[in-house]
């Protein structure tokens, strides 16, 4: 396990269900619980541009509450206390260095996926938007491969 870097106060993680997700929290949880850091989970729907922002997404919120609701379990199964947030935005990538900007945060953590199609590796909306346009750090957690590399 690697040390906490003794300059991440706050950490910020998204969140959208997956596996690779609750694997970048439960890291996140791990080291913030061992340098007295403190946790925001955040979840974003992205509201399609034909759709009022605070539109009532009822399935989409349900959907939310329910990973939130896990990403707490999975925070409390660690002995750590989270505050997790439920936003609507266009882009996610946006709403997720928005929110880091207005927290004052000292690093942003991703649970990525391993996506090789075509062969080739390659990273979500999310994580590349963020990456390119976050002023902190950006912590990207790879979710080991379900098939070996070919």
């Amino acid at each position: 396990m690697p040390q906490p870097r003794a300059d991440v106060h706050n950490y910020l993680v998204a969140v959208d269900g997956s596996e690779a997700a609750y694997a970048a929290l439960a890291t996140a949880c791990d080291l913030a619980k061992r340098s007295k850091a403190s946790i925001s989970v955040l979840y974003v729907i992205e509201v399609p541009r034909s759709v009022a922002l605070d539109a009532s997404l009822e399935p989409a919120v349900e959907r939310a509450e329910t990973i939130l609701a896990r990403a707490e379990q999975i925070a409390d199964e660690r002995g750590v206390v989270v505050k997790a947030d439920l936003i609507q935005a266009r882009q996610a990538g946006h709403a997720v260095v928005d929110e880091a900007i207005d927290r004052g945060v000292d690093a942003i953590v991703l649970g990525v996926e391993y996506h090789r199609p075509l062969g080739q590796f390659t990273l979500g909306r999310l994580p590349l938007y963020v990456l390119e346009h976050a002023p902190t750090q950006v912590w990207l957690i790879r979710y080991p491969a379900s098939e070996p590399a070919r």
